[in-house]
């Protein structure tokens, strides 16, 4: 008897086949397409400029056997369902595979969901919908787009300045960005502003205040002599008067659940996750984790590329069932909060969270990674603080004054944690209530000691990837997809460079700008870019023709091709000699700019081909074999670690510097170690520490 037809599936992931082939049941069959299946060639433009910007599509080379699979899979299936995920590149991926496998594109075999649990996808199934064909448009403009600029521009830079540089609409205004802060920084002239914080004594209470202004109108202190007349003015033998008092309670509301861009800038900030971790981290928790016999393998948090902060009202009630039960009734909100969407929002799923706020992380802890742990805790405290009442504190302020001269002081105290039980921003986290004594106007408090202090205004700070996630966005550059992969380009390119945690852009890098800028303007004009990524949202919601917008964009684009062939002409970077000569052939060597920065060569290039890397010395000798140097060096993951300058012969590694002294206790050679506050320097064994002068 032949076996009962099943209905296949198609996903994007093995991981999210496995977890939706469990909720199905016996009569489907979940398979993986393992991405896209068909893609522009990568050999030519594969665009057909005189017949409407016609894609040239491919299968993608290397797919011939999952494409296969699918063809013989497709023939047996009862009925064939399409399950990508609910976004553009998802509604994609299932018109590439529809096309492949021959099917109806008028066939309602499209089923979107945004989140991977049982009742969900169960449900989803029940009313499947056609393709969206203005999603598959929305997406094809997008590539179409991008594949124009990307194979127009990156030839040019190859023939100008050399192999391996690519330009793009995104990452071209990502890397802008990055060399205009640095433009800023070196323009910066710092400007000198003095403070005065005072310490005065009310019975036995202590308490400092801030120079505020005298007769009555504020005072910024521009230098010193200002802050001499003003000290001046003050009577040390005389009582300062509390003039006025002011209390009030401020409520502080949480902040709304995550979006991507959101959650790329806390878990950067907070875990110093890289956008493209929390992306792939993210990923694992949407498709599926097992959580053991008693619920299988369920998807822990809804679907990650969102802009928008909206929650499902299921979602809303469970939140407040899970915070009455927890935390009591006062810290659940009354009011549900519909927090406003960042103008130009999609707003196409709703913001990222649990997909079941009763799935504690303390629960998880045994089951996750280290890292799937972390960021689920980020996701699960953010959206639960989310559905809380407010925070509420008791604030003070206090001003005193002699002779006209008049201090403030500032005080706090937290009345109420509300949603700060559960969660608290990286900037709350530093904050701590500053408690005032009890003070009534017309009070007297003795003036304890001046402390005036010098400082100068600070030049704008170089970007992080937190801070350049958030710079794209307000400018409406790119959409929730693209922030990783731009800045994950950026970097491969060595158009910039992480010193630490904050963006630099290399020699490089500023070359491609210089160019874009001189011969592309519109690529790197912000306001024209984000107009762009509004035509596209409009081509997904059905209002513009996607072959209509590329054509406005590629004919002034054209142009500007044309004259910047023939104009630009070929960049020389120069080497720069090196101060030493080859130990192979004799020849001088020089400094050569690399695809992951600086190194040594052989000026007589491609004669003799020896290089080198540059390697920073530390001024101390290996403390194992004696005999080399030791030198920084830098992981994969562009993480500082220390080694012996005669490797592979001595294999001496430290992720903490050594200091070139020995412990006076076992003689262990000393390192220096971050520690809270400052360094310090330690002996890897344990036995001693000394701390290190500021």
């Amino acid at each position: 008897m032949p076996s009962k037809q099943k209905n296949l599936v198609i996903v994007e992931s093995p991981s999210k086949a496995k977890t939706i082939e469990k909720y199905l049941g016996r009569n489907y069959h979940v398979v993986a397409s393992l991405g896209h299946v068909r893609d522009l060639p990568k050999s030519q433009m594969g665009i057909d400029f005189d017949h409407d910007y016609t894609p040239k599509y491919i299968s993608i080379r290397g797919k011939g056997p999952v494409i296969k699979d699918l063809k013989k899979e497709a023939k047996k299936a009862k009925r064939v369902y399409l399950a990508a995920d609910p976004d553009r590149e998802g509604e994609a991926i299932a018109w590439h595979v529809s096309h492949l496998l021959g099917l109806d594109s008028e066939d309602k075999n499209r089923v979107v969901f945004n989140e991977i649990t049982k009742d969900t996808v169960k449900q989803a199934f029940k009313s499947p919908r056609s393709i969206d064909m203005n999603l598959v448009d929305a997406q094809q403009a997008r590539r179409v787009l991008d594949r124009i600029v990307g194979y127009s521009i990156s030839p040019i830079l190859w023939a100008k300045v050399k192999k391996g540089l690519s330009a793009g609409r995104v990452q071209s205004i990502a890397l802008k960005l990055v060399i205009e802060r640095e433009k800023s920084i070196k323009k910066f002239i710092p400007e000198e502003y003095w403070s005065i914080e005072s310490t005065f004594k009310h019975g036995k209470d202590v308490f400092n205040a801030n120079f505020y202004g005298v007769d009555g109108k504020k005072l910024e202190l521009k230098n010193n002599d200002q802050v001499k007349d003003v000290l001046a003015r003050v009577d040390k033998n005389e009582d300062f008067i509390v003039e006025k008092v002011s209390k009030k309670e401020r409520k502080r509301l949480p902040a709304a659940p995550f979006t991507t861009s959101s959650l790329q800038q806390e878990a950067n900030r907070r875990l110093n996750y890289k956008t493209k971790k929390t992306m792939m981290v993210a990923q694992q928790l949407y498709e599926g984790i097992n959580l053991g016999r008693k619920e299988g393998t369920v998807g822990l948090i809804t679907y990650m590329r969102t802009d928008s902060k909206r929650i499902s009202k299921v979602a809303q009630v469970e939140a407040s069932d899970f915070i009455h039960e927890e935390y009591g009734e006062p810290f659940a909100a009354v009011k549900k909060r519909q927090d406003k969407n960042q103008e130009g929002a999609q707003d196409a799923h709703e913001a990222i969270r649990p997909s079941s706020v009763f799935r504690t992380p303390k629960s998880l802890k045994d089951i996750l990674s280290r890292d799937q742990y972390r960021l689920y805790e980020l996701i699960w405290s953010r959206f639960v603080a989310s559905q809380m009442t407010p925070a509420v504190y008791d604030t003070m302020a206090v001003d005193l004054t002699q002779n006209g001269v008049k201090f403030r002081a500032n005080g706090s105290k937290m009345k109420f944690a509300g949603y700060r039980k559960v969660y608290q921003s990286t900037a709350e986290s530093n904050k701590k209530d500053n408690i005032l004594p009890e003070l009534t106007e017309g009070d007297q408090a003795t003036l304890q000691a001046n402390n005036p202090a010098q400082h100068f205004t600070q030049p704008p700070a170089r970007f992080t990837e937190a801070s350049l996630v958030k710079a794209l966005e307000e400018n409406g550059v790119g959409r929730p997809s693209t922030y990783a992969p731009t800045i994950d380009t950026i970097q491969r390119r060595y158009y910039v460079k992480l010193n630490g945690k904050s963006f630099e852009p290399t020699e490089l890098g500023e070359i491609v700008d210089n160019l874009i800028q001189d011969y592309f303007p519109d690529i790197v004009n912000i306001d024209f870019t984000a107009h762009l990524e509004d035509e596209l949202d409009e081509i997904e919601e059905g209002k513009e023709n996607w072959v209509k917008v590329v054509d406005s964009y590629y004919k002034p684009f054209a142009k500007e091709l044309e004259s910047a062939e023939t104009k630009i002409e070929k960049v020389q970077i120069k080497d720069e000699p090196a101060g030493m000569d080859c130990d192979i052939c004799g020849a001088p060597m020089v400094i050569k700019m690399g695809r992951y920065g600086k190194f040594y060569a052989c000026s007589r290039f491609p004669d003799c081909r020896n290089t080198k890397p540059i390697v920073k010395e530390i001024g101390v000798v290996c403390p194992k074999c004696k005999k080399g140097q030791v030198i920084e060096r830098k992981s994969k993951k562009n993480r500082i670690f220390y080694g012996c300058s005669r490797y592979p012969d001595c294999d001496f590694v430290s992720w903490d510097k050594p200091v070139g002294r020995d412990c006076p206790k076992d003689g262990h050679y000393l390192v220096e170690k971050k520690v809270k506050g400052g360094r310090q320097i330690i002996c890897p064994n344990g036995d001693y520490e000394e701390d290190i002068q500021k």
